[in-house]
């Protein structure tokens, strides 16, 4: 199979031996179309799938789906519509009269026993009509499935995939009961003539339906702070154990991509890279956040990133560790205390992996990291100020911001996890230092960047005062952030595929 963008469990599902069927069901506008036909575009073979849509028009499928134009994808699409006037002006051939029911009963019992006796198991040639021809004896021809017939006669003894746009939308037009209309295409076209039927349902549930196929997706939105996010609940796959019940997806571009915690597994890795800034900002390293905040991180400003209870430190190290990296290697300091759980131990380590051989050189240079739990340090880069009274602790922190300036004066990124400072000093306290270090950072063209958590007492004035407010959490596994100022949707935090880590790219939940 190719990369593809759907869920891995589905993917298995269609691979299997022998031939399946999948129902897709969901409010309007989940896009259940736009996963129909990613299916058929990723999973099936251009020369033997196709989409048969009862929409008005190609142009009204193109419009919404640019992607669809191309030559290779034109040919995979039928129009219902159009068919139904080939029918009606004769300009396709009839097939074979429809047979009684009585003799159709027969031929279907006994191609059920020569393959109980394995005497049929070579793959069919021709579709097996014996369902149609008893449904069309129920309420007459239905000229679109014939011509899904016909279509599948040229592909066989190769496996075919047809999508069904939506069963509505032909059952409704020809008065035909639903459950009739799948039971014909699921006894005839994926159990006795080796395609692979996927069915789009226009309503968000229909337990009477489900039965009768081999597996059911579900299409739905979710609201995270008021902002839609797109879901896909895998409710059954027939013979696949499924390991991710839910996955968040996007709609970006007129394609269907879903997010799993594997597209952050990345093996790959690469040294970093600077990454170009524009006058009055400073990258945070991601181009998809700088164009988010208009440039990047403006100086003088305050910043802070909000950690979702679920957040891990790895999942916080995907967002901090290009801005972190950007700055330093950019030949400016950071100041910092770390978030409860962190240690100067992992960021050197973390480091030492995208920096190479320049990391301890970085880290002597232009990285202080106070540590209030230990009494001395022999790095230059870690501040311990345990058993350290006012006076001293004022004198270390004056003379290590001098240090990361040097003569040139360089700008810095004051840096805090108030978790830990809120638990170290009370929230009186900590408040009070929030605003001081604002109302300096405000007169400079340092930055300050701030980690908190929801519950933190002085979290709501940190974010009151922040130029620049970030929330992250975790979505079915995957790592998300918006924008609160400025206001933006929710993104996928994923890992560049090209490069690998820590270059990342954020994606647009649309």
């Amino acid at each position: 199979m190719k990369e593809t963008n759907i869920p891995d469990e589905v993917k298995r599902f269609f691979s299997l031996n022998g031939s399946r069927s999948l129902l897709i069901k969901g409010p309007a506008g989940t896009g259940k179309t736009t996963f129909a036909l990613q299916i058929m575009e990723d999973l099936g073979r251009p020369e033997s799938s196709f989409y048969l849509t009862t929409r008005v028009s190609d142009e009204a499928l193109f419009q919404q789906f640019p992607w669809l134009k191309k030559e290779e994808m034109r040919r995979k699409i039928v129009d219902a519509g159009k068919i139904l006037l080939e029918s009606l002006y004769g300009r396709r051939k009839r097939i074979a009269p429809v047979l009684p029911e009585e003799e159709a009963e027969k031929i279907e019992s006994a191609k059920k026993f020569l393959k109980d006796i394995n005497m049929d198991s070579a793959p069919p040639e021709k579709t097996d009509r014996t369902w149609m021809n008893r449904i069309f004896a129920k309420y007459g021809r239905i000229p679109e499935i014939e011509y899904t017939y016909d279509r599948i006669d040229t592909i066989l003894p190769e496996k075919a995939m047809v999508v069904i746009d939506s069963i509505e939308g032909l059952t409704h037009k020809h008065r035909t009961d639903a459950e009739d209309f799948i039971t014909m295409l699921q006894k005839d076209l994926v159990e006795n003539s080796n395609t692979d039927v996927i069915f789009v349902l226009e309503k968000d549930e229909a337990p009477e339906l489900e039965y009768l196929v081999d597996g059911v997706v579900k299409l739905d939105y979710t609201e995270f702070d008021a902002r839609r996010i797109r879901e896909i609940s895998l409710e059954k796959l027939r013979a696949i154990e499924i390991e991710q019940p839910r996955y968040i997806f996007t709609l970006n571009n007129g394609k269907f991509r879903s997010f799993s915690m594997e597209d952050n597994s990345s093996e790959k890795k690469s040294l970093w890279e600077p990454v170009e800034e524009k006058d009055g900002m400073y990258s945070t390293g991601i181009p998809d956040l700088d164009r988010i905040l208009g440039g990047g991180l403006k100086k003088g400003s305050y910043n802070v990133v909000e950690l979702g209870p679920n957040v891990s430190l790895l999942d916080y190290y995907l967002i901090m560790r290009p801005i972190w990296l950007n700055f330093v290697t950019n030949d400016r300091g950071i100041f910092g205390v770390l978030v409860g759980g962190d240690t100067a131990d992992n960021i050197m380590k973390d480091a030492m992996e995208y920096m190479g051989g320049k990391a301890e050189e970085y880290a002597r240079k232009y990285i202080r990291i106070v540590d209030y739990f230990t009494e001395d340090d022999p790095r230059p880069y870690v501040l311990p100020l345990l058993g350290k009274d006012a006076e001293e602790v004022y004198e270390m922190y004056a003379e290590n911001i001098r240090e990361l300036r040097g003569e040139e004066n360089r700008p810095i990124m004051d840096y805090a996890g108030f978790d830990t400072i809120e638990y170290l000093r009370g929230d009186t306290i900590a408040i009070r230092d929030v605003l001081q270090t604002v109302a300096r950072t405000k007169k400079t063209e340092d930055i300050g960047m701030c980690a908190v958590r929801p519950g933190l007492k002085l979290a709501q004035e940190i974010t009151n005062l922040a130029d620049t407010y970030i929330k992250l959490f975790v979505k079915d596994r995957v790592l998300c952030l918006y924008g609160v100022k400025p206001k933006t949707p929710v993104y996928a935090v994923v890992v560049d595929e090209e490069k690998g880590l820590p270059y990342i790219r954020l994606e647009p939940l649309l």
